[in-house]
Parts: C-alpha cells; sequence; structure tokens
C-alpha cells in the first residue's frame, strides 16, 4: 500500500472512531441481514463484539508499516475463527458488510479513493486469515469448506 493509500485508511478510520460504536452496530446489522445464519455465531454482547471489531481494525492500521506482526496477528485470528464456526464463504460476506458500513457511516467521505484503500485492505486481512484458517484445519483434520485462495471477490459489488 501506498503511503497516501494508508493515511486514507487512517484519516477514514478517525471519522468512524468519532461516532463511537454506531459504525460498529452498523456493520452487525448489516451482517445479520446479508446472512442471517451467522448470527449465532457471536454469542457475546453485540456492543463487546463491536468494540473487539473496531479494536482489531484500529491494530490493523497501526500495524501496516510492520507487516510480519500484522501476518502473526491476522494468521492467529483466522486459526481462532475456525474454532467459532466461521467458513471461508463468511469471509465475501464479512467484507460485503464492512464496506457498506464504510459507505453508510462516512457518507461523502466514502470516495473512490477511500473505498479502494478499504478494499484492498480487506482483500489482504481476509486472504492472510484464511491462510491462518487453513493451517488451522489440516492441523486438526477439519475439511476445508473452500479454498483458502478464494479471497474475497464481491466485495466490491455492494458498494458500486
Amino acid at each position: 500500500m501506498s503511503g497516501s493509500e494508508i493515511e486514507s485508511l487512517r484519516s477514514s478510520f478517525q471519522r468512524l472512531r468519532q461516532q463511537g460504536m454506531v459504525p460498529a452496530l452498523i456493520f452487525y446489522r448489516r451482517l445479520f441481514a446479508l446472512d442471517p445464519a451467522l448470527r449465532p455465531l457471536f454469542r457475546e454482547d453485540i456492543e463487546v463484539q463491536s468494540q473487539k471489531l473496531l479494536n482489531l481494525l484500529g491494530q490493523a492500521l497501526e500495524l501496516l508499516e510492520r507487516p510480519t506482526q500484522l501476518t502473526a496477528v491476522l494468521v492467529d485470528l483466522g486459526a481462532r475463527h475456525v474454532s467459532y464456526g466461521v467458513r471461508d464463504q463468511d469471509y465475501d460476506t464479512v467484507g460485503q458488510a464492512l464496506l457498506g458500513m464504510l459507505q453508510e457511516a462516512l457518507g461523502q467521505g466514502f470516495t473512490p479513493e477511500v473505498r479502494s484503500a478499504w478494499t484492498e485492505l480487506y482483500g489482504t486481512l481476509a486472504s492472510t486469515m484464511l491462510t491462518g484458517a487453513t493451517k488451522a484445519r489440516r492441523a486438526t483434520g477439519t475439511a476445508m469448506l473452500s479454498s483458502a485462495s478464494r479471497a474475497p471477490s464481491r466485495i466490491m459489488a455492494v458498494t458500486q
């Protein structure tokens, strides 16, 4: 990612943070509207889960210049998500919900440049988490539900 893309991500995230928990709650509303079958995977209070989402996005943005650390965090997170029941195809749905939330929460601030930067970032996050999921499944002998090379591909369609 270029310096301007990273700055675009960070400044748009600051605008999200100024809205408190609202963007994360928008994300979960969109996620469960896209796929109601995902709701039972979230056993914690949705506000607690919302804070975790915002913290993860913030951590990812902080670690962009330290890709080795970011990769380690994401591979571990992807491995843990296998035990939560997350399927590979769910990453597409999450990407759609994320970009839809960004569009709704940022409004006019969700420019084509901001959209492009977040799309690229989410693709990287998801594909790295899928690598962790694949490793976890291999370690436990769990069958893969779809290929880890299937980086989220449909997320652009939701916000265009």
